[in-house]
């Protein structure tokens, strides 16, 4: 039976042959080379996602009383109270969203006596440092207004909404 061939014969003439040696020498640098896998497709994030992930971090940081404006918060609060509304974690926080880079603008309440460069330096860095660790995207700016000073007198929003909720009026007004 000489009119047999053998496996090795058949590898000879595969045309395929030396692309499938090629193959396997790609395959090997795949799992010395992290950069392929990012070739295989693309990650997009959505500004929320970026947005979301800033107010969490801002929040963090003690002496902020709430975010966004008075408006912003003054619908917000209402939304919160529409059944099967969310309340909006990225409020006051407005993102632009590349494929590389985000930048971020935030608006904030403070609470009466912290130091404002400092509290805005600690918000800031909470920012950057949880958005490039949880994205990849590099933060080229976080702009951060300071649009009030909540006082220790002072009722919050919420407070005034729960107890119209409840049928009461505020003690004080």
């Amino acid at each position: 039976m000489p009119d047999t061939p053998t496996p090795a014969d058949l590898h000879k003439n595969d045309p395929h042959r030396s692309d499938q040696h090629h193959d396997d020498q790609r395959r090997a640098s795949r799992a010395d080379d992290p950069a392929p896998t990012a070739e295989r497709g693309r990650t997009a994030l959505a500004v929320g996602v970026v947005e979301k992930i800033a107010g969490m971090a801002a929040r963090e940081v003690s002496g902020i009383h709430a975010l966004g404006s008075g408006l912003s918060r003054t619908f917000g609060a209402m939304r919160d109270r529409v059944p099967g509304g969310k309340s909006s974690v990225g409020r006051g926080i407005k993102a632009e969203v590349g494929e590389k880079q985000t930048a971020i603008d935030i608006a904030l309440v403070v609470e009466y006596g912290v130091v404002i460069p400092k509290l805005a330096a600690q918000v800031r860095e909470n920012i950057i440092t949880a958005v490039e660790r949880m994205t990849g995207l590099e933060v080229v700016e976080v702009n951060i207004a300071v649009n009030d000073v909540h006082l220790p007198d002072d009722p919050d929003i919420d407070e005034d909404e729960e107890a119209d909720s409840r049928g009461q009026r505020p003690r004080v007004q």
